[in-house]
């Protein structure tokens, strides 16, 4: 055995080398510039400088907007894990264990009760990381208890929507949640309860054709992409250039399918002023947003 070569020189190359996080710099996607990762989780997703809307876990998402960043987890119902069998290049089965590994989640929904900026309101988040936030029996499942639980408290019901659409692998199963959802929105308006879209990057399909536009106030995040079918599929339909931004949350803003588009750092102050008007229940101030709200 060389001494020299099989035992100093691994030892050396040891001491001399450095472990680095694969997560430590995210890049812009309009700019290209590197941020660091804590800059751009501390700032809510968002790219300081070029204000790019990152996605973002639904777990931030309620963190960001409840007071104190507390509510309490509506339990979901459970569903048939695998109702048609289905596989693809992998079995269906497998991909739902690999994507509640990623998350930690049961599936695309998380569903939140608690105060924002002192009012009572029941918030549902779909995460994109979970198989593109599609929509399937444990979603829609998901989007009626919380509509129930709204109900159930007398609450504004907010949605964050960001969906790739329906989830092909339960087949008719997955289209039946598009009109038991609008059953769900259709009760909250029979009750007078304010059901509030927040159109996230992206939401597209059937999301888009059901629960997602559906809402009494539409507001949307810079830059979101929101559509039935995407711009690729429709270009390549009509054989035709689509404008500049088209599909994007500015663009459907002036075009009246979406009321507002608003900065995820003013998203919380722009929802609690809403219901306060909508419920007639004064939302607090900024120097008492922790603090419970007088009944009205």
């Amino acid at each position: 055995m060389n001494w020299i070569s099989e035992v100093v020189r691994p030892k050396i190359k040891t001491l001399f080398k450095r472990e680095t996080p694969e997560n430590l710099w995210v890049k812009c996607p309009d700019s290209g510039q590197m941020v660091f990762h804590k800059e751009v989780e501390g700032n809510h997703w968002v790219i300081p400088g070029s204000e790019h809307h990152l996605k973002m876990s639904a777990q931030a998402r309620l963190k960001m907007m409840f007071d104190e960043g507390t509510w309490i987890d509506v339990p979901l119902p459970e569903v048939a894990t695998d109702p048609l069998k289905f596989r693809d290049e992998k079995r269906y089965a497998d991909r739902l264990k690999d994507a509640r590994a990623k998350t930690g989640m049961p599936d695309a929904f998380k569903i939140g009760f608690g105060r924002v900026s002192g009012l009572p309101m029941t918030l549902a988040v779909q995460d994109f990381a979970f198989m593109a936030g599609s929509l399937g029996m444990a979603a829609g499942e998901a989007f009626v208890r919380g509509a129930e639980t709204a109900l159930d408290k007398r609450t504004p019901y907010i949605l964050f929507s960001a969906s790739g659409g329906a989830r092909m692998q339960e087949g008719i199963l997955s289209l039946m949640q598009m009109p038991r959802t609008t059953v769900a929105v259709r009760r909250l308006k029979a009750a007078k309860l304010p059901y509030i879209v927040v159109l996230t990057n992206p939401t597209t399909g059937g999301v888009t054709a059901s629960y997602a536009m559906l809402g009494d106030v539409h507001l949307a995040e810079p830059g979101a992409l929101i559509c039935f079918a995407g711009p690729r599929v429709i270009e390549q339909t009509i054989r035709e250039k689509l404008p500049d931004g088209f599909q994007r949350a500015e663009y459907l803003q002036e075009h009246g399918m979406v009321d507002q588009v608003v900065h995820r750092h003013a998203l919380k102050d722009t929802i609690s002023r809403l219901c306060g008007l909508l419920m007639n229940q004064p939302a607090a101030t900024p120097a008492r947003a922790g603090a419970v709200a007088e009944p009205a």
